[in-house]
């Protein structure tokens, strides 16, 4: 029963990817039509549902994931789990006081190095926490969350990536680390001139 569950909904989420996702030179796989952009919630649900009955093994405390396009796949799931979020800002602002916890990242979609802050009173010593993210290419977002549930002292319960492009080393990277990592659609392969995408089975 479980298997057929898992089946349509990583199915569904290929299938709109094949319809409906556009490839860029560069290994750029352009998803905003309905997951980063624009946002089809009811797709988001049955992503929500599968991260629950993927992690249903794990005690949840607190969803961890960061700005922006990750915000809206981790407050759709977060129902499942009866989890608060924290998102993680990409900029400091006059709103944010008391201690902060910092990691770097490097964006493969955007080129950009920032600094990552989460203040440290959403995130509690002993807490586990589950970080979900949209995509996973260099693992360098998943790191630096890791890092900042490390600084406070909680635990890495997993890490739930909607779309993982497996021919990158990210997701080699955290798994060789120890980290369990689920990703919903691994992609293999992409071909910009025919618009293909190939999955991992």
């Amino acid at each position: 029963m479980k298997r057929t569950r898992k089946s349509k909904n990583v199915e569904l989420l290929k299938e709109r990817i094949r319809k409906d996702g556009v490839i860029k030179e560069g290994n750029v796989l352009k998803v905003d039509n309905f997951l980063n952009h624009q946002m089809d919630i009811e797709l988001f649900n049955e992503i929500g549902k599968e991260f629950k009955r993927r992690f249903a093994d794990v005690k949840i405390d607190k969803i961890l994931t960061i700005e922006a396009s990750g915000i809206g796949i981790a407050a759709i799931a977060a129902q499942y789990f009866g989890v608060p979020v924290v998102f993680a800002k990409k900029s400091q602002s006059i709103n944010l006081d008391g201690t902060m916890l910092s990691a770097p990242i490097e964006s493969f979609t955007h080129k950009r190095k920032y600094e990552v802050i989460v203040a440290s009173r959403f995130l509690q010593p002993g807490e586990n926490v589950l970080i979900i993210d949209d995509f996973l290419a260099n693992g360098c977002a998943a790191m630096g969350l890791c890092q900042i549930i490390e600084a406070a002292h909680a635990n890495v319960a997993g890490i739930g990536i909607v779309i993982e492009k497996g021919f990158q080393c990210g997701g080699k990277m955290l798994r060789e680390k120890g980290l369990r990592v689920e990703s919903l659609a691994i992609v293999d392969g992409m071909d910009a001139a025919t618009q293909t995408v190939r999955f991992r089975d």
